[in-house]
């Protein structure tokens, strides 16, 4: 019997932290008699580290070849059909799924974030590809509300990367502890002011904790003259940590005792490994999950300003002392309640 194939396509060979981990869940939760193809921004590498069969997503022949080759069509998670960033997003996503429906493939919604969708235009592709799916999976509730609205079938369930394995970080065994995680990426939210606070507030948190700070970048092009700035004030006590596996990435916050994340990705992952989180918020995915998981946070734009220095560290101290963090319990549930993703890509695959 010939094995299936299934055409993976979402923000995958960007070099993007969060959504490569998106791309190892899926390929981890694909039955194992389905063939997954990845389109990509960088094909190579994502053959070399995934071991699959990769194209160039930007290139029309390759992937009109890549959908003639295949039996189904996986949209791979994150927040694809959104139009704040740019209109092109949808309108690529869209266009890609309502072409793999029109040739008759099985298309598959999987762990969908939705919106922000400003323009009606765009907001009309996403409701008719969204309907137009075999299964449909979402990881939060204002997007299954919405396909609620549109008389959508669906499952909502927590974001996959909770099930995601993760792989111990050797380098971690030599350095001190306890330890602090820190997450930020460039954003207009983040300006050079807001960053010199936070920079100085963390200067405090660590003389009071005597903490290791670890600068972990989600994305090299976003991330990492940002935690080459602030890492710059602790030179003898911080790190930055350059992980491109996501394994390892999740991996990384199991030595850790508090993160201060603004990666949605980075929070998940360090909140299943169990420290303390606090969150710096630029998008409503962000609140969603801190409302979701009760954790701490500000958005970028509400930090204080007056006195902001003391009262950010002392925030993120009293975090560091008392934060919630998940129970064993708690975080065993997201992650079953993660695997609803895997049985929905098992049903519309196989109905």
């Amino acid at each position: 019997m010939k094995k299936m194939r299934a055409l993976l396509s979402g923000y995958y060979g960007k070099g993007n932290g969060g959504d490569e981990a998106l791309l190892a869940t899926l390929l981890q939760m694909l039955p194992l008699d389905v063939t997954p193809v990845v389109l990509s921004s960088n094909p190579e590498e994502t053959r070399q580290r995934y071991a699959v069969e990769s194209y160039d997503r930007m290139a029309a022949g390759e992937v009109l070849q890549a959908l003639r080759s295949c039996d189904a069509f996986i949209w791979g998670g994150g927040s694809l059909m959104q139009d704040t960033t740019s209109p092109i997003s949808p309108l690529y996503y869209g266009g890609l799924i309502i072409l793999a429906q029109t040739m008759g493939l099985k298309t598959v919604a999987w762990s969908q974030g939705i919106g922000p969708l400003l323009y009606p235009q765009t907001r009309w592709l996403t409701k008719r590809s969204f309907q137009g799916c075999t299964g449909v999976s979402v990881r939060d509730r204002m997007s299954s509300a919405l396909l609620s609205d549109w008389k959508v079938p669906h499952v909502l369930a927590p974001d996959p990367v909770w099930a995601l394995s993760a792989k111990p970080v050797a380098q971690l065994q030599d350095l001190p502890k306890p330890r602090i995680a820190v997450t930020l990426r460039s954003h207009p939210q983040l300006t050079p002011e807001r960053l010199s606070t936070l920079t100085h507030a963390l200067e405090k948190l660590q003389k009071t904790t005597k903490a290791f700070i670890l600068f972990i970048p989600f994305q090299m092009s976003q991330d990492y003259q940002i935690a080459m700035k602030m890492q710059s004030a602790f030179p003898d006590v911080s790190q930055i940590l350059l992980l491109e596996d996501p394994q390892l990435l999740k991996g990384a916050f199991m030595g850790v005792d508090m993160a201060i994340g603004m990666r949605l990705h980075s929070l998940i992952m360090a909140f299943a490994s169990g420290c303390r989180c606090f969150a710096l918020s630029y998008d409503p995915k962000i609140n969603r999950l801190m409302e979701e998981l009760a954790i701490a946070g500000w958005d970028l734009a509400d930090l204080p300003v007056e006195n902001g220095v003391n009262i950010i560290s002392q925030t993120w101290n009293d975090c560091y002392r008392d934060g919630k963090s998940g129970s064993r319990n708690e975080i065993q549930n997201l992650v079953d309640r993660a695997l609803l993703h895997r049985e929905v890509l098992k049903k519309a695959l196989y109905p």
